[in-house]
């Protein structure tokens, strides 16, 4: 089965429209439940997770809650939903997760049994011609409260572009940095895979369907999510500074991540104790997500 052709360009109207969406807001309520997070601790190979009234929410993990829950019938043929809701109908069928920033309130942490609203806007749509074609960013924040009011601030990345090509150029592998003061080494196989799209109620094909993610996407093999590898990488400063307050939380997406080979997630504090500078790496030593975090 060959790849379908490439996606329509993003010319000056179709920007346009798509720029239209900007401003948009979408609010959503839940409750920070126990459940999600035994789940999640069960996942992650973590002892069982002290899921009490009024125990924190451990950082990234409030990605169990505010789920995507469209019917069956609104899906896209990716696994996703539809466009053209609340986030714009971008003509650009390869959709990831770049990157994103996080602020967390200090005082007014996500607890279990808060009840929490999400109120999220489109703050920005932007195109960029790349080597392999037209990329479309879009920025969405999201605002976090629970009853004492906000608790959280998030930006998130989401880019779009066309299915690969033959003779498609590639961007050249960075090398990850040598030095780690800590380091988890990840066997990401499928049912790891699943599970994480199970707890996050994530359709994307991209992450479960071997014959999608290969001959439609021009993958080699199942993509670790991108959240996924953030969660990790937050956990490494869990582990190792479990008294300090993550204050804020940075990422970006460099390289995709397959579940062919183990990859590890690494961390050096700074000399100062500040900032812990983080990043993961693939089975042959190539930069594949960079992190930042900030503590109190």
């Amino acid at each position: 089965m060959s790849a379908p052709p490439s996606a329509t360009a993003i010319d000056p109207q179709t920007l346009s429209h798509l720029q239209s969406w900007v401003g948009r807001t979408e609010t959503l309520d839940d409750a920070v439940t126990p459940v999600p997070i035994r789940a999640l601790s069960a996942t992650l190979d973590l002892p069982a997770a002290d899921a009490t009234a009024g125990t924190a929410l451990p950082p990234l993990w409030h990605w169990l809650y505010f789920l995507p829950l469209y019917r069956q019938s609104e899906l896209g043929a990716d696994g996703h939903a539809r466009l053209g809701g609340f986030l714009p109908p971008v003509p650009l069928p390869r959709r990831m997760w770049a990157g994103g920033r996080l602020q967390w309130e200090p005082g007014n942490p996500l607890v279990v049994g808060d009840a929490i609203r999400r109120v999220s806007r489109i703050a920005s749509v932007a195109h960029k011609a790349g080597r392999s074609g037209d990329l479309l960013f879009v920025l969405v924040r999201h605002e976090i409260h629970n009853a004492q009011g906000l608790a959280l601030t998030e930006e998130h990345d989401i880019v779009y572009r066309a299915l690969p090509q033959p003779g498609d150029p590639t961007p050249d592998p960075v090398a990850a940095p040598q030095q780690a003061a800590w380091q988890q080494q990840v066997e990401p196989d499928p049912v790891l895979l699943f599970r994480f799209s199970a707890l996050t109620f994530n359709g994307h094909r991209i992450h479960y369907d071997r014959r999608h993610v290969t001959e439609v996407e021009g993958y080699p093999g199942l993509v670790v999510h991108g959240p996924l590898i953030a969660t990790l990488l937050a956990g490494l400063v869990r582990r190792h500074a479990p008294q300090r307050f993550m204050r804020r939380f940075e990422f970006k997406a460099v390289r995709p991540t397959f579940d062919l080979h183990p990859f590890r997630v690494m961390g050096q504090p700074a000399a100062d104790g500040k900032t812990v500078r983080l990043w993961s790496q693939d089975h042959q030593g190539w930069l594949a997500m960079q992190a930042t975090a900030e503590m109190a």
